[in-house]
């Protein structure tokens, strides 16, 4: 878990930090607006913008009744961040599975994707589709 809170925690005080900079050399508003900047990219970054995980088997039994397609993302990857804004709210509607988090959902990605990590996967009716037009998924989501 601590694993997908790195990067936003890094991206926090490297804002902090260049902030107190600009600060100590007069410049505050400019540090304010920085120190804004570092904490969107750390609040988007941050397991936070994502629906809650469940574990591949989870999800592959659950899309198994529902129809509906399994995600397979990681905090930090900017394709998997902007499928998840490009879904909107039906983004809730996708079973999502972080590979970090779940040893079965790497083996799976590397499985789909000879042998690479790459994110996001996503699995329609046990067919993977690496990195996928967010339209399409989209789509898919509203067949279900």
């Amino acid at each position: 878990m601590t694993r997908a809170w790195i990067l936003p925690i890094l991206l926090a005080l490297c804002g902090a930090a260049l902030a107190t900079g600009l600060i100590s050399s007069g410049d505050p508003g400019t540090a304010v607006a920085l120190v804004l900047g570092f904490v969107v990219l750390a609040g988007v970054n941050s397991p936070l913008i994502f629906p809650r995980s469940i574990s591949a088997p989870e999800a592959q039994r659950r899309s198994a009744a529902d129809g509906r397609p399994v995600v397979f993302w990681r905090p930090g990857c900017a394709f998997c961040l902007r499928l998840r804004i490009r879904l909107g709210r039906g983004a809730r509607q996708a079973h999502w599975v972080n590979i970090w988090r779940d040893p079965d959902g790497a083996a799976t990605v590397r499985a789909a994707n000879d042998g690479n990590e790459t994110v996001p996967t996503v699995v329609v009716a046990g067919r993977p589709h690496t990195n996928p037009d967010p339209a399409w998924v989209r789509e898919q989501l509203r067949q279900v």
